[in-house]
């Protein structure tokens, strides 16, 4: 318990400065800036794909449905690709915590990786695909995004900031935070030593290990971190250590199987063989400069490690007690039935729509059909279900609710083509009674 204390002081004060960025992001960067100037399949399009999804705070189940919007509004296959690849990897909240706990070294190379990675997979899917046209429209991208925040104050972005940060992010990785967080701990006080002594300075052997472990299973940005910490600190490589912070949250089951869905197997394949290729190449890179005497990424662990024997400063715990809250609230409370869930209601097309938290809001019309939305799992994911109901044609108002994961639809849409429209973003549509 003392250990998963001393990850959680550490990391907690960069945590949260990460979140509230992530908010100001989220209010003050209009929608239609990630998606103007990705449409073409050119080398452009895919770097500019990778730089607009590093800083994004999207976690790896959450920027499947995002992608696949990009993909609908006109984005190429490679510049999606690209933003696949980049963005659960990163984000301005894990970048901070990765310093927190890894040091200066390891928090400039993980975004350089990211970006590097998701250009070369952005252009092996552009020349894997050889019949790349531009799809749907651009400009439009981010319109609901824009049109809930453009006309807002700066207080009232101020306050979409805050809640975006503090309750819906919380909401969405959260959980995954806590996991990884006791994973980690239990990796410290329960593994000894010896069990990993076969890697120790065997670059091959332990990415090896960590490719069987990360690929298949969800792991995001942030949760990565303190499981890499621990592992390192038993014998790990560094390389070993930043293939599981690229591999694991850039590929899990559900991404693989979206991807192939909606954008066939050849881009699956050359996805894949992208983020396999970039995560080992820079863990080589990396263990050569460890074991040369370039640069040393294991002093920021050792020197956490100390820091174990020193009082922890009253602000970490300051900082460690309100991230518990805010856990508390956005995990806890609406399972107790104590605080309302997060839900978005839009009214016809091209008004704006309402996101708060009272999950019994109901559409205009009294007749309305109800659906279970399989595959979403978070905010993120009720966004991008919420934003594809409301642009079929026939629909007057769409509630959608992640705990339980429904839609509620108004009017006289085809029940064909709200299908269609949810199955195109990686979801699946069922009518209820």
């Amino acid at each position: 318990m003392e250990e998963i204390l001393h990850i959680i002081n550490e990391m907690s004060p960069y945590l949260l400065l990460g979140f509230l960025l992530a908010g100001l992001l989220h209010a003050f960067v209009p929608g239609r800036y990630y998606t103007r100037y990705l449409s073409r399949p050119t080398f452009r399009s895919v770097v500019n794909a990778a730089l607009f999804g590093i800083p994004l705070p999207l976690c790896s189940c959450g920027v499947i449905p995002t992608a696949m919007s990009l993909r609908k509004e006109g984005a190429s296959k490679g510049a999606v690709a690209s933003f696949l690849i980049a963005t659960p990897q990163t984000g301005v909240d894990s970048i901070i915590a990765t310093f927190s706990l890894m040091g200066l070294p390891f928090a400039v190379v993980r975004p350089v990786a990211a970006l590097v990675t998701a250009v070369i997979g952005g252009m092996i899917v552009n020349m894997a695909d050889k019949t790349a046209e531009v799809v749907g429209h651009t400009g439009d991208a981010g319109h609901h995004h824009e049109s809930a925040t453009g006309s807002q104050s700066f207080a009232g972005r101020i306050r979409i900031a805050l809640h975006y940060a503090f309750v819906e992010m919380m909401e969405d990785i959260g959980k995954w935070l806590v996991v990884g967080l006791i994973v980690a701990g239990l990796i410290t006080v329960f593994v000894p030593d010896s069990v990993f002594a076969v890697f120790h300075g065997n670059t091959w052997a332990s990415m090896l290990l960590v490719l069987c472990i990360a690929i298949p299973m969800y792991l995001c940005a942030t949760g990565s971190i303190p499981i890499a910490v621990a592992l390192m600190m038993k014998g790990l490589t560094p390389g070993a250590g930043l293939v599981l912070l690229m591999a694991g949250p850039a590929c899990n089951m559900a991404s693989i199987l979206v991807v192939r869905k909606v954008m066939g197997t050849r881009t699956l394949v050359a996805y894949l063989f992208s983020i396999v290729l970039g995560a080992v190449g820079f863990g080589c890179l990396i263990d050569y400069m460890q074991f040369g005497g370039v640069t040393d990424f294991l002093v920021g662990l050792t020197a956490s490690g100390d820091c174990c024997q020193e009082s922890t400063p009253w602000f970490s715990y300051l900082c460690t007690g309100v991230l518990a809250l805010l856990l508390i609230n956005a995990l806890v409370l609406p399972k107790l039935g104590l605080r309302k869930a997060h839900a978005c209601h839009c009214h016809s097309h091209g008004d704006a729509c309402e996101c708060h938290g009272d999950s019994s809001c109901a559409t205009d019309t009294a007749e309305e059909r109800v659906y279970t939305v399989e595959g979403m799992t978070c905010n993120h994911c009720r966004s991008a279900a919420q934003h594809a109901l409301e642009e079929v044609p026939g629909v007057s108002g769409v509630t959608v609710t992640l705990s339980p994961p429904e839609a509620r639809v108004a009017g006289d849409a085809d029940e064909s083509a709200l299908m269609a429209a949810v199955d195109a973003i990686g979801f699946r549509l069922v009518r209820k009674g």
